[in-house]
């Protein structure tokens, strides 16, 4: 068990340093120079942000929206948005099992006390019995917190799957979309990433109403 727990941590602290080398060479060099980088690497460099990104969904405190940006600046927004989507896609069905086969407390050491509180707040609210609502609420920047919460509630992997791949599909583009744009000048592709973005926030803003009423009802 001691020998688990250290390899666990080890793992945690390295993708940690790995995630604070990368913050550092950006900050220290600039995009352009990392993008040259990351070309001569070939497969390696979709292959290290989707790590980095699923790691992030696994440790929600962590940010993810940098990997998405990075993503589309650094490999261009087609390999970008596939690189983000595998990646959430594959760390998200992750969460959801670890949740759903292992239950609450796996979680709460991998995501922490104030993270599972929030967890806990989706999990009260019946978003099983409503697929769009569910689906919006992925779409937005807590699809990894939600990921764990469905789980915990005993949601149906056959009704998970399909709102996560949807939700993905939508919510991916727009900020990989955003990263190229600001990259390579693309004043379009920008344009309507912010757009998405707009219509991403209107969503959440709606979903959050309906939990609310959610909440309200179940009392």
């Amino acid at each position: 068990m001691k020998k688990e727990k250290l390899q666990k941590y080890l793992t945690i602290a390295f993708f940690i340093g790995a995630f604070i080398l990368l913050v550092f060479l950006i900050q220290t060099y600039g995009i352009e120079p990392l993008r040259s980088a990351v070309k001569e690497m070939g497969i390696w460099a979709p292959l290290g942000i989707l790590i980095l990104r699923g790691i992030s969904v696994i440790l929600p405190a962590l940010p993810s929206s940098v990997y998405s940006l990075l993503a589309g600046s650094l490999l261009g927004f087609k390999t970008g948005y596939l690189t983000i989507f595998i990646s959430d896609l594959i760390f998200c069905q992750i969460a959801f099992f670890i949740a759903r086969n292992f239950g609450r407390a796996p979680v709460r050491k991998l995501v922490g006390i104030k993270a599972m509180k929030r967890i806990e707040s989706f999990n009260q609210n019946q978003l099983e019995g409503n697929f769009f609502l569910m689906t919006g609420l992925l779409m937005t920047g807590l699809f990894d917190f939600l990921s764990y919460a469905l789980g915990i509630g005993g949601t149906r992997w056959r009704l998970f799957t399909p709102a996560l791949i949807i939700s993905l599909l939508i919510s991916d583009s727009i900020i990989v979309a955003v990263g190229a744009g600001v990259s390579q000048g693309a004043g379009l592709m920008l344009g309507g990433a912010l757009l998405g973005m707009f219509a991403l926030a209107t969503i959440t803003g709606f979903n959050k109403n309906k939990v609310s009423e959610t909440q309200k009802k179940s009392l």
